[in-house]
């Protein structure tokens, strides 16, 4: 059954606006798990400009769902996931200068170098998951340096939609889509978990949902904006129903 994880990074960033304690990221992590998230994500990123240290730390002690760290493969974050022990830790690329993650990592330019983060990482128990952009190539990259999932990066498919007047049929998005598929296909062939993220909402999800074999997708900004309204466990909730039911129709009409 396909998965939703919540990332919360952006509960942090209304509280580090003002550098109080409020709203608190962990209180975001109950009320999304009383949502159904499967599980939570929060980025732990160099210039620490919206999750902190402590979240990550009373996060893996409070939340009793899976936790996944996303984080540059550097010394420092390998050290700190070691010492966190989450059950997921996904390599993304970092830039001080982006608002976002805008790419997926390059494992192609420095296989040897992420190898041998993912062999520390996955000696201590952790679950390492890649960020990719919907490039075969990169999939088998992601195999050599013995990545056991890969997501990946939905944002090109996103901005498609939102520009082609969010419209599904368009030559554009379909091509984006079917990027996805022919990526998520090699990434089972190959033996490792597909799952899939980044600027999907409520208007584009469905479709990212139904792919074939899509285990998990992870939702931020647009969980946390709409919760701004309706509270994080309806945000939450109305997701997990949106992506739950794409999947649920994927499934039957394929049995057909």
């Amino acid at each position: 059954m396909i998965e939703l994880g919540v990332n919360i990074d952006h509960v942090a960033t209304v509280r580090q606006a003002r550098r109080t304690y409020e709203p608190d990221p962990v209180w975001a992590a109950v009320e999304a798990h009383l949502g159904g998230a499967d599980g939570i994500t929060v980025h732990l990123r160099e210039d620490r400009r919206h999750i902190q240290d402590g979240d990550v730390s009373r996060l893996r002690e409070l939340t009793h769902i899976k936790l996944n760290l996303e984080m540059a493969p550097t010394e420092e974050m390998v050290g700190i996931a070691r010492r966190i022990r989450p059950e997921m830790a996904m390599l993304v690329p970092e830039g001080r200068h982006e608002i976002t993650t805008e790419g997926g990592l390059d494992i192609r330019a420095q296989e040897a170098r992420l190898a041998d983060t993912v062999a520390r990482l996955a000696d201590a128990g952790i679950v390492v998951s890649v960020f990719i952009d919907a490039d075969v190539a990169q999939v088998e990259a992601a195999r050599r340096i013995g990545a056991s999932v890969c997501e990946v990066h939905t944002g090109p498919y996103a901005h498609a939609f939102h520009s082609q007047g969010r419209d599904a049929e368009r030559p554009a998005v379909v091509a984006e889509l079917d990027r996805i598929r022919a990526a998520g296909a090699a990434i089972r062939a190959l033996g490792m978990r597909f799952n899939a993220g980044h600027a999907l909402n409520y208007f584009n999800v469905e479709a990212v949902a139904q792919l074939p074999g899509v285990r998990e997708l992870h939702i931020g900004h647009a969980i946390v904006s709409r919760a701004v309204f309706v509270g994080m466990r309806e945000a939450v909730r109305e997701m997990k129903a949106l992506i739950v039911g794409a999947a649920t129709r994927a499934v039957i009409r394929a049995a057909r």
